[in-house]
């Protein structure tokens, strides 16, 4: 599993992915969607998914539809317009940042105590 600041620093981007692929979805099925991409490298808590939701939904960047199934009501969230435009800005940037990193964690002269 990776750090909790891995994944704090990359939770917006990989929110708005998930979102971008699918028409909605709701915060459990988030959770569990990463999961199964990450072969459970990565696993959201509600702690840190449910504040990031709610700031997307401020921002106006998701929208939320409640929907009752059974004595539950289920909150989806779904991209707006805006939203559809950061996910594509987010994913572009964070390649970009990967790209990068590869780039100084590969300079030879850097260094690498895991080479020793």
């Amino acid at each position: 599993m990776y750090s909790n600041d891995l994944i704090k620093g990359t939770l917006r981007t990989i929110i708005l992915k998930l979102l971008s692929e699918n028409t909605r979805m709701y915060g459990y099925e988030i959770t569990q969607k990463v999961k199964e991409l990450t072969d459970d490298e990565i696993q959201l808590t509600e702690g840190a998914l449910y504040p990031m939701l709610h700031k997307l939904e401020a921002e106006g960047t998701v929208v939320t539809e409640q929907i009752n199934i059974g004595k539950r009501v289920r909150k989806y969230y779904q991209l707006t317009d805006q939203g559809k435009e950061e996910a594509k800005e987010k994913v572009n940037e964070f390649l970009r940042f990967i790209d990068t990193m590869k780039d100084v964690l590969n300079h030879k002269n850097s260094f690498q105590p895991w080479l020793s």
